[in-house]
């Protein structure tokens, strides 16, 4: 895997310098005209080559904390949404239909085997499956050690072949039915709070399950123990074999210089968990939008990312980053395209 390296100070200050010289007044562009020196610093150019190939992975699996209270929906949902993603009917993708953002779904981790579509698209959904299901991390681990490393390389090698794809940007999905549950307690571990401080309401539960959730997550963090301290033992205790590839996709992007826009709870505990792993990974993402789940706020908070949207989202899916893209398009547009203002006055 290649080192990590921070994205282009010199080109930052370039870019920088080119927004200021912009025929706007100065400061006019806001939150459009700092995305846009991000995105030229990350892709090293001055001003920066539009987003056209803008990549989405969705990654599937269960978790075995889902058959104690923690979620509104049963887990068979999991498989349900899979079987919608492939159908192109899902929320995420009628939004990447209308951002032109491709979308592949993977089945790292899910309870079940499709024996119902075809073998082609059985062969490419579980190319990189792991297990079926993962553990109830309230009573056992989540991974085996062996597992967790298969899951991080499968997350890199996927990273790897959406890159070679041509992706300038890159996005992380989920699908998952009870996936906050172990996503809250990646956020808790690395932050060191209590259930109760990182709980949300996930698929729509009720103030008891609140209350129960925050509990569960608890008694994972306690039977965890010390091996917190490690981001990747984090992952076998705590995590389970989707996140443990997304956080290996994440980690792999930015190890690859190449930026990532980040959506709700799941790819943010994951993002978190990344740059655990390898500090500085960070500067590679990008924040689409503030979901619901409090973990996903301190997360960011953490990583110092500032959400570009805040409209109430608890869908998943991948769906508030895919609902950003625009943003970023239109910031890198404004840097491109917008005359300078010494062109004016010549």
């Amino acid at each position: 895997m290649p080192s990590l390296s921070a994205p282009s100070a010199a080109i930052r200050a370039e870019a920088t310098e080119r927004l200021a010289a912009l025929a706007t007044p100065p400061g006019a562009l806001g939150r459009l005209g700092e995305i846009g020196v991000w995105v030229a610093a990350c892709q090293g150019q001055v001003p920066p080559r539009p987003l056209d190939n803008v990549r989405l992975v969705i990654f599937a699996g269960d978790h075995g904390v889902a058959a104690h209270g923690v979620s509104a929906f049963p887990a068979a949902i999991t498989g349900a949404m899979v079987r919608t993603f492939l159908s192109g009917r899902a929320g995420v993708n009628a939004l990447a239909r209308a951002h032109d953002v491709a979308v592949r779904v993977l089945d790292i981790g899910v309870a079940e085997d499709f024996p119902d579509i075809s073998a082609q698209q059985r062969a490419a959904l579980t190319a990189y499956k792991i297990r079926r299901g993962s553990g109830a991390i309230h009573l056992d681990d989540a991974l085996s050690a062996d597992e967790t490393e298969a899951a991080l390389a499968a997350g890199a090698a996927v990273a790897g072949e959406e890159i070679a794809a041509g992706a300038q940007l890159l996005i992380s999905g989920d699908m998952g039915i009870g996936n906050t549950t172990p996503a809250a307690a990646l956020v808790a571990a690395a932050l060191g709070l209590p259930g109760a401080e990182v709980v949300g309401r996930g698929t729509g539960i009720t103030d008891e399950g609140l209350m129960h959730k925050a509990d569960v997550i608890d008694a994972a963090l306690a039977r965890a123990g010390d091996r917190t301290l490690s981001p990747i033992e984090t992952l076998t205790a705590l995590g389970s074999a989707d996140l443990a590839a997304t956080t290996g996709y994440l980690l792999a992007a930015a190890q690859h210089g190449i930026p990532v826009l980040l959506d709700g709870l799941m790819s943010v505990a994951c993002a978190l968990t990344a740059d655990r792993i390898d500090a500085g990974a960070s500067a590679w993402f990008a924040a689409g939008h503030r979901s619901t789940e409090p973990a996903q706020s301190l997360a960011l908070a953490k990583l110092g990312l500032e959400p570009l949207l805040d409209l109430g989202l608890r869908l998943g899916e991948g769906s508030g980053a895919v609902a950003a893209v625009p943003l970023l398009r239109s910031a890198v547009a404004l840097l491109r395209d917008v005359a300078l203002l010494s062109e004016l006055e010549a």
